[in-house]
């Protein structure tokens, strides 16, 4: 099953959120949309990363979800080269639940990783909380019914943060995060030199009582560091308090 087409999609509503499902396996697919269908979104269909690829940097859709064990192109290959031209939100739904396969999945640039078998429930959750903030493939509008109004521009010495846009700057220089990413680095620096537990971090980047564990909050923040670190080796304000969390520090 691969599908360019829109599936329950409503003409009349252009603001409908579309979701790409990218998975060998036609059970997953047809499941998994129609629980999105039933809750308002639009999905796309492919059932394999190479077809999947070319049409997400066509016509990039609100978020993706990704298996990774598929032919043609894997989930993590597919990954890896949709990164370097986009940063459209990604989910990996996949049944290798290994530690490793997750954190590389994160390390990657994906924004969450749910193993199978799963829970629709907690798919639908933690889609909706990084749509909330994600503007990554079309701009929110004030009255959008995933946000409020736009979040006010954050300044802490070298860091500018601009929520309305999900842009990034370090001494000048952009630095592309994902939204996960960027919702951990705007709860830190809210309050330069406040530790941030990592259960208060997993609050401001899962909202809706999604369970994550402490691994993948790190996995997030050692991806950041190394963002900010390609446009400035000596990056230092993402300080790790061992055993309590992390703190942001503007000096």
């Amino acid at each position: 099953m691969t599908t360019d087409a829109i599936l329950g999609a409503n003409p009349q509503d252009p603001d409908q959120r579309i979701i790409a499902l990218v998975d060998d396996d036609r059970n997953i697919l047809t499941t998994v949309s129609i629980a999105l269908q039933a809750e308002g979104f639009a999905t796309r269909l492919y059932s394999d990363g190479e077809t999947a690829l070319a049409a997400l940097l066509a016509n990039p859709p609100d978020l993706a979800i990704f298996d990774i064990k598929m032919p043609k192109m894997d989930g993590m290959e597919l990954l890896r080269r949709l990164r370097q031209q986009s940063p459209l939100p990604v989910i990996f739904l996949t049944s290798k639940d290994d530690e490793a396969d997750e954190q590389a999945g994160l390390e990657m640039g994906a924004d969450d990783y749910i193993a199978k078998p799963f829970s629709l429930r907690l798919l639908l959750a933690r889609i909706r909380a990084i749509l909330r903030r994600s503007n990554a493939a079309r701009p929110l509008l004030m009255t959008d019914a995933f946000d409020g109004p736009a979040g006010e521009a954050i300044e802490r010495g070298r860091l500018l943060m601009d929520p309305a846009r999900h842009h990034v700057t370090w001494d000048g220089k952009p630095v592309s995060l994902t939204v996960t990413e960027f919702l951990l680095l705007e709860a830190l620096a809210a309050r330069p030199g406040v530790i941030k537990s990592r259960n208060q971090l997993m609050d401001a980047a899962y909202p809706d009582d999604v369970f994550v564990d402490d691994r993948t909050v790190d996995s997030h923040i050692k991806r950041m560091r190394r963002k900010f670190r390609s446009v400035d080796q000596q990056f230092s304000a993402i300080e790790t308090l061992y055993g309590a969390g992390y703190s942001f520090s503007d000096g």
